[in-house]
């Protein structure tokens, strides 16, 4: 009796248990500290793995999000949109730049201004922020102390832009439109965090970089951690601003969750790559092309327009100059023109330098990592010519000779009567009797002309010539 009560009593609390389990799991992956990782060159494939990381974080309720940087620096549209996700984010984010021999050079420096605590290790850089056009412009002449140029230094400058005064003043207020609103920019995310707005504007006017410890002193950063245990530690009771409001960070004894990116994030970081949307650009151009000129082919058609597709999304992301794609599709075009109309190379000539220079200037931004390679260039460029005004060339003067073997090549050949007749009888072709129609009277001898064939049956019409007036 006793060991039935037990049983009893424990049924009810492993039901409870069961039902709470699930309650208590949750609760202890609330508050963890999830870790990210930006490395490389920032492009789209970052920001959207930075974007979902980060709401994922806030949906289940993080204690902080640290994010360890190591780059070079990247897109201003990927950049910006980081930065956007950071300063909107209900939890806490730390940038980290580590380990040792790591850098937050030009975007880089933009994500560890907008985080709310920006941290580095020992031996890591950061600056550098000066932004880049596509086509690139020159980097802006460093300031006095007063913020004028040094006239001295620019007197050849100055003759120049008076010969050419529209020229240079519109190519003058371009950078300075592009410094001056990426000045206001990280002036505002220094400002929003209480760090150095004065060194800040001088990272993007003069390219200025400072190590780890030098930053520390600048107040441009709030921490130097030796590692991530080390920055947990540290970052133990600071208080941060969140979204207008304090709150006090607790990161002792608590997990830290590290979120590499994910096959989404890897597959998008591969198509966006500048080398690979220009591959996948010109297999598209290439299939539709052979597609075109083979109909029911079906395969080239359907690679060529699954690739332009993705080029054609990779491109919508990348900063591509509209000017060079013209140029690569007139360089196909002409080179296509010289396989079809041949003119002693010029077409072909026209179009190799067409789609060499437009290559080089689709994608000209100057950011490290975002450029296509010149040897990748070369390569399809010599590629094309050789495809477009060699092979489909050659195919095409094989096309246009006359057919030799098949029921084909009796149309158009010459045939002699066997005996007369109205409107069905036989003649003689290539030394076979054939069935043959003629809509006119046709005698013995009469030399024939075939103009068509039905089955077995050849269509003809009559020669003014016999075989007497065929012989010498």
């Amino acid at each position: 009796m006793a060991r039935l009560t037990r049983i009893f009593f424990v049924i009810p609390l492993l039901i409870v248990a069961a039902f709470m389990g699930p309650a208590v799991c949750a609760d202890r992956l609330d508050g963890n500290i999830i870790q990210l990782t930006i490395e490389d060159a920032i492009g789209p494939a970052t920001d959207d793995y930075i974007e979902r990381e980060l709401e994922s974080a806030n949906e289940q309720k993080a204690e902080l999000v640290v994010i360890r940087i190591d780059t070079p620096g990247g897109l201003d549209t990927a950049m910006r949109g980081i930065v956007k996700n950071i300063t909107n984010s209900s939890v806490p984010v730390v940038s980290y730049v580590a380990p040792t021999g790591a850098r937050a050079a030009s975007a880089g420096t933009f994500i560890l201004y907008a985080s709310h605590i920006a941290a580095m290790a020992p031996g890591t850089n950061l600056g550098a922020a000066t932004p880049v056009q596509i086509g690139g412009f020159p980097q802006p002449t460093a300031p006095d102390k007063k913020g004028v140029k040094n006239r001295e230094n620019n007197r050849d400058k100055e003759k120049d832009r008076n010969d050419k005064p529209e020229t240079i003043a519109s190519d003058d207020a371009m950078k300075n439109k592009a410094i001056n609103d990426a000045v206001a920019y990280i002036r505002g995310l220094a400002e929003l965090h209480g760090r150095n707005q004065d060194w800040a504007e001088k990272a993007v006017r003069e390219a200025a970089s400072l190590p780890a410890s030098d930053a520390l002193k600048l107040n441009v950063i709030d921490i130097i951690a030796t590692s991530m245990a080390d920055l947990l530690k540290q970052v133990e009771g600071r208080e941060v601003k969140v979204q207008g409001e304090k709150r006090t960070l607790h990161t002792t004894g608590r997990v830290v969750q590290k979120i590499e990116p994910d096959w989404r994030s890897r597959l998008l970081s591969v198509i966006t790559n500048p080398n690979i949307a220009y591959i996948l650009m010109l297999i598209g151009i290439y299939g539709l092309i052979f597609e075109l000129s083979n109909p029911g082919a079906i395969v080239p058609g359907t690679i060529g327009a699954i690739s332009l597709l993705l080029a054609l999304y990779s491109f919508q992301m990348l900063p591509i100059n509209y000017a060079g794609m013209a140029l690569i599709l007139l360089g196909v075009a002409l080179m296509v023109g010289e396989a079809f109309e041949p003119s002693f190379g010029v077409l072909g000539i026209g179009g190799v330098i067409s789609f060499v220079f437009g290559s080089i200037i689709l994608l000209d931004t100057g950011i490290p990592g975002f450029g296509i390679d010149i040897s990748v260039i070369i390569t399809f460029a010599a590629t094309s010519a050789m495809i477009f005004i060699f092979i489909i060339g050659m195919a095409i003067k094989a096309r246009r000779r006359p057919v030799v073997s098949g029921l084909e090549e009796l149309t158009g050949g010459t045939a002699i009567v066997v005996t007369d007749f109205e409107h069905k009888g036989t003649v003689s072709i290539h030394s076979e009797n054939w069935n043959a129609i003629s809509n006119v009277p046709l005698h013995e001898g009469q030399w024939a002309k075939v103009i068509g064939v039905k089955g077995l049956t050849l269509e003809v019409e009559p020669l003014d010539k016999t075989t007497e007036e065929s012989e010498p």
